[in-house]
Order: C-alpha cells, then sequence, then structure tokens
C-alpha cells in the first residue's frame, strides 16, 4: 500500500521540480543511486519498469527506502497496462507513471488513490487526462512533440495544466531554465542525470552534485 497520498506525491514532484527517471537490475546500484539523489535534496524518484523482475527490485527497493530515505516518495515508471500498474501497487508504489495514456490504469490507481501520471504527446490527450482525474500530466517525449514552446503555449489556454516533461530534458542551466520559463510544474530526467560512466564507476558523490546543481538552477529560474 502506498505510503504517501497522491495529493502529496503530486505537490512533492511539483515543489521539488525534478523527478530522476532510473532502472538498474542490480539492487545495490539501484539503493546507491536512490541515496545519491535524496542526499542532493530529491524527493519524488521514478524507478522504471523495463527490464525482467524489474517488480522484484522495486519491491525491496521501496521497502529499503522507507526506512534508510523516509521522506522519498518512490514511484514506478514505464508502465503501459492495468495489470502492470495493479502489480507495483500491492508493492507500494505512490505514483505511477507511463509513456501513454491508458484509461484503465486510471481505474485502478484512482480506486487505491494512487497519482496516475500518463504520457500525453497533444493537447486533446491532456485534456483527457485531466478529465479522467490527473493532478499531473507528463509530455512525452518532450523534446519531440514541440519542446518548450508547445508547454508554453498549451499552458495559455489551460493555465491550470501540471505539466512534467520528460525527454530532451538536461541539466544545464540553459535547458533547465527554458522548461521552468515555459511554465512545467516539473521534469523528469534520465540518462542526463545518470551518466553510464558515473554508475560504472560508482561514483555517487558525482549524482548528489548533480541533483544540488539542477534543484538550485530549477529554485533560481522559479524565482526570475
Amino acid at each position: 500500500m502506498a505510503r504517501f497520498s497522491r495529493i502529496k506525491a503530486c505537490q512533492v514532484m511539483t515543489e521539488t521540480g525534478i523527478v530522476p527517471v532510473f532502472y538498474h537490475s542490480d539492487l545495490e546500484t539501484s539503493k546507491q543511486v536512490l541515496k545519491a539523489c535524496y542526499a542532493g535534496g530529491i524527493r519524488a524518484f521514478e524507478f522504471t519498469n523495463r527490464g525482467d523482475f524489474a517488480h522484484e527490485i522495486f519491491g525491496e527497493l521501496n521497502k529499503w527506502a522507507a526506512k534508510e530515505c523516509p521522506d522519498m516518495i518512490l514511484g514506478i515508471g514505464s508502465v503501459v497496462d492495468a495489470g502492470t500498474a495493479s502489480l507495483f501497487l500491492q508493492l507500494g508504489a505512490n505514483f505511477v507513471v507511463g509513456p501513454l495514456l491508458n484509461p484503465d490504469i486510471f481505474k485502478v490507481c484512482n480506486r487505491r488513490q494512487v497519482a496516475y501520471i500518463p504520457g500525453c504527446g497533444s493537447v486533446s490527450e491532456i485534456g483527457y487526462a485531466q478529465e479522467l482525474g490527473a493532478e499531473v500530466v507528463k509530455v512525452f517525449p518532450a523534446g519531440n512533440v514541440g519542446g518548450s514552446s508547445f508547454v508554453k503555449n498549451v499552458k495559455a489556454p489551460m493555465p491550470w495544466s501540471n505539466i512534467m516533461v520528460t525527454g530532451g530534458v538536461e541539466p544545464t542551466e540553459e535547458n533547465l531554465t527554458k522548461w521552468i520559463a515555459a511554465g512545467v510544474a516539473c521534469v523528469g530526467m534520465g540518462s542526463n542525470l545518470f551518466p553510464k560512466e558515473i554508475i560504472a564507476a560508482k561514483d555517487w558523490e558525482s549524482i548528489t552534485q548533480l541533483c544540488k546543481t539542477s534543484l538550485d538552477i530549477i529554485s533560481k529560474a522559479r524565482n526570475k
């Protein structure tokens, strides 16, 4: 059962500004990455369902995080069907993210009061997701469906929209400032936050520093 309500999960995601997106088949590596992000100020983390037995890794990681990173809200990503969503809800997922919008996942998540953040690539999909109860919608792949100008133009007639962008997000001042200026609620960041060489070298401190730097950039951009 989720430890955090869907309102709390969405609130923390938007307040923090960054949701790391990560998958690794090794539990210990996943723990160290999660802990490094936590030390860097991250409080919402998306572990992705991208490998065999990902649910087993997630289940153990979530139990570990509850003790070692108590304020971290851990969710599951890359979910495309209701059955998979149900499996991860049983393992305590605090939010569910997908690359697409599946109404059946809303039924499963809404019943448990768990946030579902569906992937949307058009204004109509964003509106439909909101109709089904989405507190936050994910524009994906953000760099390919129009970039920051797409977000800005959606927010003009639909200012109530809380948009998370994933895909095309980089931990640089130029990139992050652009997204914040467009009006995103938060960004999802994967490989650019976790370079392969850093993971291979187990340089967890570099991940912590990258998180801190990125959060500082977002804070400054929001206060402009």
